[in-house]
């Protein structure tokens, strides 16, 4: 249940108990008036506190109406030049870029709060996203190796592929670079989902401890850089493959320096396939408002929970959409100036 959720929940059932213990007072009693945990008194009258707003799980924002009832689908999506134009990325709340074989990359697009009617082109999975994916979330991929396959069911992620609902193949475009799916059919497909707890820990551009000017930046993985510039108060990739008007603009840009291991195998082309280790320790960049701060990254094992810290103690994310870029230890970049 979303933490927000919870507190409310539990503010009901202490709201209940205290009605209980009131009707067991003799019929000769009146009992007293008490004010319940959430209010204070003034006066004569009784101030509600009202009850903290729910967020969005994966851009911390306020949730303005309910939240849906299915899970959060990540998309699969090829970075390649091959892919332009990519379609949907201005609609997801959140997106991690991760290292393919080649020194090239793909783009792993969460979609909760907005989900749109068309997404692509997509690709397949890497075992790399067995840290990426969170828990309860479903992927839309065009497959995977035999070995990605057997670790990605072992670790209980569900997936949807060509041949299900909602994904299909756009005959303008040339294979493999034509797989694109519908995720708001795939998403009215799928049977429950709830909340899940937040990617990252979230809070406000006032507490963002930023002071070092960086209006640009590259992250760099071998053979692909990503470049972003802040522009009218948001990061904009400068050589992006999306569809004119559908580029992801990020509130915030997260940089984590990752350990890179072997996957297992080789690509048709022959290249090795890496798999980052999303776990562990590492250091950290958290690019926002044109400014930047040093950090550090920390995650208990795969499914752990992603935590940011300084010198002077934890660093949260300012809400809103981020970009995270899982950029490889030793051979990956990361520059930025004023």
């Amino acid at each position: 249940m979303h933490p927000h959720l919870r507190r409310i929940a539990a503010a009901l059932a202490a709201g209940a108990l205290l009605t209980g213990l009131a009707a067991c007072g003799s019929d000769d009693e009146t009992p007293e008036a008490s004010p319940s945990s959430s209010s204070e008194e003034t006066g004569d009258e009784a101030t509600e506190t009202p009850a903290p707003p729910a967020l969005w799980p994966l851009t911390g924002l306020e949730v303005t109406g309910e939240l849906p009832s299915h899970p959060v689908l990540v998309t699969k999506v090829d970075n390649t030049s091959s892919s332009s134009p990519q379609i949907g990325l201005g609609a997801a709340d959140m997106v991690v870029e991760e290292l393919v074989e080649g020194g090239m990359t793909r783009l792993a697009a969460f979609y909760y709060s907005d989900v749109p009617p068309v997404v692509g082109p997509v690709r397949s999975m890497r075992a790399s996203d067995i840290g990426i994916v969170p828990t309860g979330a479903h992927v839309i991929t065009s497959g995977a190796a035999a070995i990605t396959l057997a670790r990605i069911n072992k670790a209980g992620i569900p997936f949807v592929t060509e041949g299900d609902k909602g994904v299909y193949r756009d005959n303008a475009r040339s294979a493999p670079y034509n797989l694109f799916s519908n995720p708001d059919v795939v998403a009215k497909g799928i049977k429950g989902g709830g909340a899940p707890e937040p990617y990252l820990e979230f809070g406000t551009s006032a507490d963002y401890p930023g002071k070092k000017p960086a209006r640009n930046l590259s992250a760099g993985f071998g053979g692909h850089t990503t470049s972003w510039v802040f522009q009218g108060g948001k990061y904009v990739n400068t050589n992006s493959y999306a569809a004119e008007g559908d580029a992801f603009r990020a509130t915030s840009v997260l940089v984590m320096r990752v350990r890179i291991g072997d996957a297992g195998y080789r690509d048709p082309a022959g290249y090795l396939v890496p798999e980052t280790k999303f776990e562990g320790t590492g250091p950290a960049q958290l690019f926002h408002n044109g400014k930047v701060v040093q950090g550090t990254w920390s995650k208990d094992g795969l499914t752990g929970a992603i935590k940011l810290s300084t010198d002077h103690g934890t660093l949260t994310v300012p809400a809103g959409r981020t970009w995270i870029e899982l950029v490889p230890q030793g051979t990956g970049t990361v520059t930025w100036t004023k």
